[in-house]
């Protein structure tokens, strides 16, 4: 499992927060609002329309509407239910979890109103229903990095173009890919599963992203 810490760079006249990577142990809670590997289990048709399109929240589930992921992958695997193996895709995913509600058998009652208190994803841990279970209120805040498991040598090669191709579009517009799919900053260089607000240098004009690590002004130099 993956969260990211961080920590302060110093960038002309602000500072800007970047993010390092480290490994949680399997169950661990959620924590904070960082972001983490998780796995979706879907259709390779749905796979497609999810590359280029971004999810769809579901009308509905064990914890309400929402995106439906896990960080066990064994739970992915299993959905969707009679789903032909040569048809069945496993996608990677980077989540930014937000503000994290916990559900277990002592909140039944939140189990279908937490996203009116305030919470952007609800955990159910796999010690309720035997394996890990998130819930995501935004699609905005998952997006597909990779291709975890497809039995179809072709699908799978032709999905994984398609992500390139995405985060390659990504790249050209400066952003990450607005429609769920991890891209690259193509000035500060940084892995994003969402578009950075590139600025303007107020001294020499330069185009500069305050994820930069550092930017030298031609002005004032």
């Amino acid at each position: 499992m993956e969260t990211y810490l961080t920590k302060l760079v110093q960038f002309s006249g602000w500072e800007a927060v970047v993010e390092k990577q480290i490994v949680l142990k399997p169950g661990q809670a959620p924590r904070g609002r960082q972001g983490y590997t998780m796995y979706h289990g879907t259709h390779r048709d749905s796979a497609r329309a999810i590359i280029t399109g971004g999810f769809r929240p579901s009308a509905g589930g064990t914890l309400g509407p929402g995106v439906y992921c896990s960080r066990d992958i064994a739970k992915a695997r299993g959905y969707p239910s009679r789903c032909p193996p040569g048809e069945h895709v496993v996608l990677q995913l980077k989540v930014r979890v937000g503000r994290v509600k916990k559900m277990d058998g002592q909140n039944l009652a939140m189990w279908h109103s937490w996203q009116q208190s305030g919470y952007d994803t609800a955990w159910l841990p796999s010690t309720v229903i035997g394996h890990e279970e998130d819930c995501v209120k935004d699609p905005k805040r998952v997006a597909v990095k990779g291709i975890a498991h497809c039995a179809d040598t072709a699908t799978k090669q032709a999905l994984e173009k398609l992500i390139s191709q995405q985060r390659q579009g990504g790249e050209s517009s400066g952003q990450g890919n607005e429609q769920g799919v991890v891209g690259r900053c193509k000035v500060c260089k940084m892995q994003t599963p969402i578009g950075h607000s590139l600025e303007v240098c107020w001294g020499c004009d330069a185009t500069v992203c305050p994820f930069m690590d550092k930017h030298v002004c031609k002005r004032s130099s």
